[in-house]
């Protein structure tokens, strides 16, 4: 990705545009439909499609009173288990009724008659995304105290007993890096189009080399910049999206996730390796994990095996975007140039897997 790229990510991914005709709505049915199933709603209705994101279409709802945010399933053939909305529905409502920043849910539906697919609408929350994590155009003071923010609202997540919340049965039990490694694995293998080496050695290294079992809590699964809204002039997260990966399981796997952005080359939008942090005045991976220990008492261990079971789950879930580009489900422009990144994370995840004795 070239410095003209970087910089015309924000306004590349931002915003909303028309409405792809692949994911077109009835929108007169789902006029119906939020009439009788949202408190307060009320037309005419406007619908927009958000630019970002390129798993589960996203739509702005805009009525004179109100607007609002659907998530549905991409129609088609679909991998099993994925584009689970239902269930971000459920760890959004749990988590908004014990004031965790995320939007307000409104209604859930399962008629796939309704708009062809499974969705939900929730508030849409105002603020800014950040699709750079270079943050060009801030002060050093503003990107810490940015960075400070993420930690500090994943470590509140942590926090909570899943149990305690209603969330005690959204997960399986048992050692979550083997269930997501094997996870992976079945759609990586699901999607699969060339043979790729790499990630053939990792699959037998990943699950013959996992860490011990760790707390359960509440996982997000993509936490990361691009997934928080923040308010518009504060470090202050508003809003935490994309819930669609979340689950219960080792909240190490989210911290280890989010700290893989420092060794992605900073030349892609989403990595910092390479760039000058200290002069950016972002926290380097030490202080990040100090802060995090400071909140939550965890500290990773094993830091090169966490980087490529991270790198390998990324690369699998490129994988599944380069399938649904193939079989034309993908939601997104974006989604072309995320599949064709399976070969250098693969790379990367076995680079890391060497470190760690593979």
């Amino acid at each position: 990705m070239t410095q003209s790229d970087l910089s015309d990510a924000q306004a590349a991914f931002s915003g909303t545009r028309e409405v792809d005709p692949r994911y077109a709505l009835d929108e007169a049915a789902l006029d119906r439909w939020l009439a009788a199933n949202v408190e307060g709603y009320a037309g005419p209705l406007t619908v927009r499609q958000f630019k970002g994101g390129q798993s589960n279409p996203t739509y702005e709802l805009a009525t004179p009173r109100r607007t609002y945010v659907l998530r549905r399933k991409p129609p088609g053939t679909l991998l099993a288990s994925a584009h689970a909305v239902d269930r971000e529905f459920t760890v959004i409502s749990a988590l908004h009724t014990h004031r965790y920043p995320v939007a307000r849910p409104y209604a859930l539906c399962t008629d796939d008659a309704v708009i062809g697919s499974m969705f939900y609408v929730m508030d849409k929350v105002e603020g800014r995304v950040l699709w750079d994590l270079k943050l060009p155009g801030m002060e050093p003071g503003q990107r810490r105290a940015i960075y400070d923010a993420q930690v500090d609202t994943l470590a509140a997540l942590h926090a909570f007993d899943p149990a305690a919340i209603g969330l005690g049965d959204y997960g399986r039990p048992g050692n979550y890096f083997e269930r997501q490694v094997g996870r992976w694995t079945k759609q990586y293998r699901a999607s699969e189009i060339d043979p790729i080496p790499a990630m053939d050695r990792l699959i037998e290294f990943l699950p013959a080399t996992l860490p011990p079992e760790g707390p359960t809590r509440i996982v997000h699964g993509d936490f990361r910049l691009d997934n928080l809204i923040l308010a518009p002039d504060a470090p202050q997260v508003r809003a935490v999206l994309d819930w669609e990966l979340s689950t219960l399981g080792d909240p190490m796997a989210d911290f280890s996730y989010l700290l893989i952005a420092w060794v992605i080359p900073a030349t892609a939008r989403n990595g910092l390796a390479g760039a000058d942090i200290e002069a950016l005045g972002i926290p380097s991976v030490g202080e990040t994990v100090e802060r995090y220990a400071r909140l939550t008492g965890a500290t990773p261990q094993n830091l090169d095996w966490l980087f490529a079971y991270n790198l390998f789950r990324l690369a699998a879930i490129c994988q599944g975007i380069a399938g649904r580009v193939r079989d034309g489900t993908a939601a997104s422009e974006h989604a072309r140039t995320m599949a064709a990144q399976v070969p250098m994370l693969a790379a990367g995840a076995l680079g890391f897997a060497k470190k760690a004795g593979a």
